[in-house]
């Protein structure tokens, strides 16, 4: 079993359903529900797309996580996103995130567990958000491929308390590793 230790830096929610979560001393994760409290919790999917579409979708997008590392690259290139502006719940240090293979398991602190189902899809709120963000987030490289770094959603597969500082221990899937796609 290959693994690696991370940390997390930030933990956001939001109640309501906005664009941007904010800042917490902590959340909690619930298993298979996703993070107490946060508009995107639930067994069944909660983005307004997706339940225009099919409200009795599974919800495997009730964790997103998001690299610091991403923020502190968008700064680089003038733009001034703090944890929690992009949506994300758990923003990270230490995990190339969007190169995970799916089923890969962050075991985060002493309790949680979350198991990543694929990338966040950017959208257009994040050009909304701030002018030019979307190039930023998304572009083709060489190949033709996507190179995509709005993150990653997940699923709750054990609940507990996430705090910044807390250790995040990677686990990969046994191989072969599937690509992540856009959930």
């Amino acid at each position: 079993m290959n693994t690696k230790i991370a940390n997390v830096f930030a933990v956001s929610k939001k109640e309501s359903h906005e664009f941007s979560k904010e800042i917490q001393e902590k959340i909690i994760l619930i298993t298979m529900h996703g993070v107490e409290g946060d508009a995107h919790a639930g067994k069944y999917v909660k983005h307004r797309f997706r339940v225009k579409k099919d409200p009795n979708q599974l919800n495997f997008r009730q964790v997103h996580l998001m690299t610091s590392e991403l923020l502190e690259e968008l700064r680089g290139a003038g733009h001034h996103v703090k944890p929690g502006e992009l949506g994300e719940n758990i923003t990270t240090v230490g995990i190339d995130l969007t190169n995970l293979p799916k089923g890969t398991i962050l075991k985060i602190g002493s309790e949680a567990e979350v198991e990543i189902t694929g990338l966040r899809e950017p959208c257009k709120q994040i050009e909304d958000f701030q002018d030019g963000l979307l190039k930023k987030v998304i572009s083709k490289n060489k190949s033709g491929k996507f190179d995509v770094k709005t993150g990653v959603m997940s699923i709750v597969t054990r609940g507990g308390t996430v705090r910044p500082k807390d250790k995040i221990q990677v686990i990969y899937p046994n191989q072969p590793h599937a690509e992540l796609k856009f959930v």
